[in-house]
């Protein structure tokens, strides 16, 4: 069985989502998973986020069983605590908060800050990050990923922001040295969403995993 870093290396695309609506989360991962999916990252943006992560966690065994669920948009160690409480397996943070990091060591999972500068990245290392979120893709854009990966060439980083489910744009990302993207209004369609159709929602999903493995396989 893989660890969780090894899912994680594994993954390429991690869906970045999140919803008020616990039924409707549950639709979309469960979607995504059908669709290929392995690693998702359940974002903290709303009041209903703890709740709603605890519901796709009790979920999981009976239609995504094979599914790593991760926290994103974790600002604070108390938020982190909370989620892993719940059932998270690797935190995101938009920011790299050392404390957030510090809670994860503690835990054992994973801990993935958000970075766009070297400084950023090589402090988050030495504070025990397992990957960086480079973060906002669309501001700093693969040349900077080229650039990092020329001086810290073991770093592990997963670009949000900016990422498409293109040939051209997985191309960019993976052949400047991404280990991931996270993409999330890219990968949904809203009304699918919003009708909760699972048949879009996968098909959409499907897609983009066909279209990295055969970027991955060049």
């Amino acid at each position: 069985m893989m660890t969780t870093t090894e899912q994680l290396l594994q993954a390429g695309i991690v869906p970045v989502f999140s919803h008020p609506d616990a039924e409707t989360s549950v639709a979309v991962v469960a979607a995504s998973y059908a669709g290929g999916i392995r690693v998702f990252e359940y974002t903290n943006r709303n009041a209903s986020a703890l709740d709603n992560f605890r519901r796709l966690v009790d979920a999981k065994a009976g239609q995504f069983p094979q599914m790593l669920l991760g926290i994103g948009t974790i600002w604070e160690s108390a938020q982190a605590h909370a989620f892993i409480d719940a059932g998270a397996t690797f935190v995101v943070s938009p920011v790299m908060n050392p404390a957030v990091g510090a809670v994860c060591q503690e835990r054992n999972i994973p801990w993935i800050p958000g970075c766009m500068t070297l400084t950023e990245v090589y402090q988050a290392q030495k504070a025990g990050a397992t990957f960086i979120k480079v973060f906002p893709g669309e501001v700093v854009g693969p040349a900077f990923v080229r650039s990092v990966k020329s001086v810290l060439p073991d770093v592990q980083l997963m670009i949000t922001g900016g990422v498409e489910p293109t040939e051209a744009s997985l191309s960019a990302w993976f052949g400047a040295g991404a280990t991931a993207v996270g993409m999330g209004s890219q990968l949904f369609n809203k009304q699918a969403v919003a009708q909760k159709d699972g048949r879009v929602i996968e098909a959409a999903v499907a897609n983009a995993m066909q279209v990295y493995q055969q970027v991955k396989a060049r």
